[in-house]
């Protein structure tokens, strides 16, 4: 699971380029090593525990919004906000692994993680949920990069290349999992309890966690912090993310709505607060890249790593990881509410439907090791992608008001093996040649890739769903000339607001029947754009991995330049 180094202009090494570290490479096994095998349960349950977190609530969200009365914007905060928040930290948390101990950071990460579960799990008003989640993504923020930096440095050799695939896999599995456990315990019991579930899981995750797991640090690590990249960095994501989540509340460019926030109310009645949280983001953005170099020209600590993206598959593995999870986890956001607004399953039916895709995924984990010995790791990277594009594909075409749900099913599963594939494989394509000494700081860039293509993709196809909706609607109600204009404005305000949850409550309206008609036909099509959405971000992701090279990491006749790093 490994690709070579890019050769450096006149063939300066990566050693020279990052500095030596006597760090046992990824082929090479040091004396008296044994496989820690024990440590491996733990560590992907607590992957497992933070990743399906972040699709548990998809299919619980539509019963949230009904019961707490919440509106589209909150629903993808709810989201998103996860997302935003394990974006914005995990480099710095990765880092502080490094230097204090990655099970430390492990540990303290899910009793965090743990503790903003419950408080989630009590709370009954959609701003106390947000904060919940918002607590949530910072012990996510520490469990995340820390488990991978401890596969990374307690496994060597092939030993290292399971760990990574069991890691991967994890993750893949989980996440399409996620969602047949949210409709259970959501229709069985009540949403809390989607929060509640972590509780005897963190809780194992721990005392696992004291008796087997193994410390490990960075004991030659350079001392400091950067304050500016962090607070830049977070900046930057903070107002992007605001800006693609809100522009359908606020408007993208003129004003259909105030903003008040924190007793701040926004004055202007020409411009929406949308261009300037974009234009912040940009700035921010652009403020953290030239500190970023500049720190790092200088020999100072730095957020980033910038030698590391001197390392092709680190550079491209990343990119095509963000551009990836883009439609990934954007898709599981926009499913659920086409199923349960548009087809009016409950929240375990929509589970048992999105069932195909883990079942895909599960199986592709068990797929991955045979296939692994024939082909390369970035061939299966690309199998894998090539198989999620045919899914979401399919399933933009399969999508429809009245015909069998369960041919879903197929291209879920499609696309879940797909995602088995490909999550399993490329986390090891982007590490593979990090050293061991940049463990952290790896994985929190690897981590950081993923989880901000989740939440701009939770944002991208969220806004896609919700404006295609709402438009579509808005121009089907005005064809039909029993609906006056005041009962279609209110009716295609309650379907945006609900994100479509409301769109059985239709009835209610005069001519009910005509106007529920036509916002399912209406969240189908826009079900279908976010699709299509979907699919070409990942297409553009596999042509990202067209830069990588097949051959994977050295051999163990080749000398392994993170041994020199």
């Amino acid at each position: 699971m490994r690709l070579a180094l890019v050769k450096i202009e006149q063939e300066v090494s990566v050693s020279e380029v990052i500095g030596k570290e006597s760090s046992p490479s990824f082929g090479e096994i040091p004396d008296g090593y044994r496989p820690k095998w024990s440590m491996m349960p733990f560590i992907a349950l607590g992957v497992a525990m933070i990743i399906v977190d972040a699709t548990i609530v998809n299919v619980a969200l539509p019963t949230m919004i009904s019961t707490l009365h919440l509106n589209s914007s909150d629903a993808e905060w709810l989201n998103s906000i996860y997302s935003l928040v394990f974006a914005s930290l995990l480099i710095t948390l990765g880092r502080l692994g490094d230097r204090f101990g990655r099970r430390k950071l492990f540990a303290i990460g899910v009793v965090i993680f743990v503790a903003a579960s419950l408080f989630t799990a009590l709370s009954s008003a959609g701003s106390t949920i947000i904060f919940g989640r918002f607590l949530q993504g910072i012990g996510g923020a520490m469990v995340l990069p820390n488990t991978l930096s401890l596969v990374n440095a307690n496994f060597y050799g092939k030993d290292r290349q399971i760990a990574f695939a069991i890691w991967g896999s994890t993750i893949g599995g989980v996440a399409a999992l996620g969602p047949l456990l949210g409709g259970w315990v959501t229709q069985t019991f009540s949403w809390r309890y989607a929060f509640l579930v972590n509780v005897p899981v963190g809780v194992a995750i721990l005392i696992g966690t004291i008796f087997v797991v193994l410390e490990s640090k960075d004991e030659k690590i350079e001392k400091g912090s950067d304050l500016i990249g962090n607070f830049s960095i977070i900046v930057s994501l903070t107002f992007l993310v605001f800006a693609l989540i809100e522009a359908q509340r606020y408007g993208w460019y003129k004003p259909i709505a105030k903003l008040r926030l924190f007793g701040f109310t926004w004055a202007s009645t020409s411009i929406s607060p949308i261009p300037f949280a974009i234009l912040i983001a940009i700035v921010a953005l652009a403020i953290f890249t030239g500190y970023e170099l500049r720190r790092g020209k200088s020999g100072k600590v730095t957020l980033i790593e910038t030698k590391l993206f001197r390392i092709s598959s680190f550079t491209f593995g990343n990119i095509a990881a963000l551009i990836i999870s883009l439609g990934e986890f954007g898709i599981l956001f926009a499913l659920p509410l086409f199923l349960q607004g548009a087809r009016g399953y409950g929240a375990l039916g929509t589970g048992v439907i999105l069932l195909g895709l883990a079942i895909g995924a599960f199986l592709a984990g068990g797929a991955v090791a045979p296939l692994s010995k024939r082909v390369s790791a970035v061939t299966v990277v690309r199998i894998g992608l090539f198989l999620e594009i045919v899914g979401v594909a399919s399933l933009a075409l399969t999508i429809s008001p009245t015909g069998p749900v369960a041919l879903l099913d197929i291209p879920l599963f499609v696309y879940g093996f797909g995602i088995g594939f490909a999550t399993a494989q490329l986390t090891g394509v982007v590490l593979s040649d990090v050293p061991i000494s940049k463990s952290g700081i790896g994985s929190g860039i690897s981590s950081t890739s993923r989880q901000l293509g989740s939440a701009l993709g939770i944002a991208i196809l969220g806004s896609v769903l919700l404006s295609q909706l709402s438009s579509v609607l808005s121009s089907s109600l005005t064809k039909i000339p029993s609906i006056p204009a005041p009962i279609a404005s209110q009716a295609v305000s309650v379907v945006r607001e609900s994100a479509g949850a409301a769109i059985s409550s239709l009835y209610k309206f005069p001519n009910g029947g005509a106007i529920h008609s036509a916002a399912v036909n209406a969240m189908v099509d826009a079900t279908r754009s976010a699709s299509l959405t979907a699919a070409t971000f990942i297409a553009v992701g596999f042509i990202a991995t067209l830069s990588l090279k097949k051959k994977v990491g050295a051999t163990e006749s080749t000398r392994d330049v993170s041994n020199e790093i």
